[in-house]
């Protein structure tokens, strides 16, 4: 699946939008309801980015060291952009797998709704509002049941121009349904909708158009997505937005703001010329900010606006650009679970011996692809971290196969998954198929008894 930047937005001064992420281990904490309680727990760093795949993929490029140290170890937000209804549940349920594995909160940008971007660089999103509900409610399906965050359709209320007064209304009704289905198929899910930027639409008007699509039912809202704001303003916005609802009757509200380019100079709206920006503050739920709930990278780093580049595309030089000069990001905080106070027994041994060779596949002598295999096992159970290696050529699809004869597995993410024990397929899912040649991608399974024991093999489609 392509993650759809560019998100033009219209102002007298700045129009636009950007990305999300954070690191650290840490406990993910449920939140029971959309007023009570502010977020809390670590961010998840999707190990399948663009940016980490062009990392490992550019080991002795002069940016890499830089765009590693200061972007790829960060998490960022997962787009889904794609009008796929078939197979947005289960690539939500892979990536959501993932995070709750690594007891991580995960970040979810939903950018769907019909006439998206109005026609811009980032057109597209459903047919009609009809099909765009289907898509929700498959999406929401797959959200499981720990704490997410949803970024709601950026820009579907701060930009309108295109749409006539029974569109803004059936995009209202279409945007609290959303929110409401999500809340839904996963009650600890945290909801924003667009609230656009400080230097849009004014705070009273930003509140309105909120209320008009059910800000009610949400967490609260996000701004600055893809723009350069300072964090400052936008947190001076949020607030007289909060106020304006306060006034409303709609109380217990609160803000995500977008830092994933805000460090830096601000000015035209568009980031693929500019080479002025930086990256801004590190993505965190600790903003000391009872307003705040967290400081998010939604729009990727290093990702176009669709001016120069393609909308979406990864482009190392503005990747380096945003994070050369930067400061380095905080030093990752330790697991909050206090170590055990005793020393733990050492005369039972455990019961099963962790393989000491990962079963992997042989490199193809030309084209084709392999698969490499870390597995790490405990006592009942184990995970799996798959890397898929592509020949000499690209491949446009891989399936690889895994004999499990004394496992079986219970999550997947970033693949599809036909078994779940003896032998077990796992397919490439839309965003990872195409792996270019002497390049990788990866997937993950979780299970119970013991992990491969035997070679996987992998084919292409």
């Amino acid at each position: 699946m392509a993650i759809l930047s560019s998100l033009r937005r219209r102002s007298a001064a700045i129009s636009v939008a950007a990305v999300a992420g954070a690191t650290a281990v840490g406990v993910c904490l449920a939140v029971s309801s959309a007023s009570a309680g502010t977020l809390s727990g670590s961010l998840y760093r999707d190990p399948s980015s663009a940016v980490v795949r062009w990392v490992a993929a550019n080991p002795g490029d002069s940016r890499t060291a830089v765009i590693r140290d200061k972007i790829a170890s960060q998490p960022q937000a997962r787009w889904f952009a794609n009008f796929n209804p078939s197979t947005v549940q289960s690539e939500v349920s892979g990536f959501i797998g993932a995070a709750n594995a690594a007891q991580q909160i995960p970040v979810l940008a939903v950018y769907e709704i019909t006439n998206r971007d109005c026609g811009g660089a980032s057109a597209g999103g459903a047919p009609d509002l009809n099909q765009y509900q289907t898509w929700v409610s498959n999406f929401a399906r797959g959200l499981g049941n720990q704490t997410v965050i949803i970024i709601l359709e950026t820009d579907s209320l701060a930009l309108l121009t295109c749409l006539s007064s029974a569109e803004i209304n059936a995009r209202n009704q279409a945007i609290s349904t959303a929110t409401r289905t999500i809340k839904s198929g996963n009650p600890n899910a945290k909801v924003y909708l667009d609230g656009g930027h400080s230097t849009w639409n004014s705070a009273g008007e930003t509140a309105n158009r909120l209320r008009a699509a059910g800000v009610q039912y949400a967490d609260g809202f996000f701004t600055n997505v893809s723009n350069y704001n300072s964090t400052s303003n936008e947190a001076n916005f949020g607030r007289a937005v909060i106020s304006a609802l306060n006034g409303m009757g709609i109380s217990g509200k609160r803000q995500v703001i977008d830092t994933s380019r805000n460090g830096g100079a601000s000015g035209d709206w568009c980031g693929d010329d500019n080479t002025d920006r930086r990256i801004g503050q590190y993505p965190t739920t600790n903003t000391g900010d009872g307003n705040i709930d967290a400081y998010l990278w939604v729009k990727p780093p290093g990702e176009a606006d669709g001016c120069r580049f393609t909308a979406g595309s990864f482009q190392p030089d503005l990747a380096f650009s945003l994070a050369n000069g930067a400061p380095n990001p905080p030093t990752t905080t330790p697991p909050t679970t206090p170590p055990p106070t005793t020393t733990p027994p050492t005369t039972t041994p455990p019961t099963t011996t962790p393989p000491t060779t990962p079963p992997n596949s042989s490199p193809p002598a030309g084209d084709g692809c392999y698969a490499s295999i870390a597995v790490n096992q405990w006592a009942g159970g184990f995970t799996a971290s798959v890397t898929v290696t592509a020949g000499k050529s690209d491949i446009n699809g891989w399936t690889v196969t895994v004999a499990l004869p004394n496992g079986a597995v219970t999550s997947a993410w970033n693949a599809q998954v036909s078994g779940t024990s003896g032998t077990v397929g796992f397919t490439n899912v839309s965003y990872n198929g195409r792996v270019v040649g002497r390049q990788s991608t990866n997937f993950g399974f979780q299970g119970t008894g013991t992990g491969p024991g035997v070679l996987a093999d992998c084919v292409t489609s």
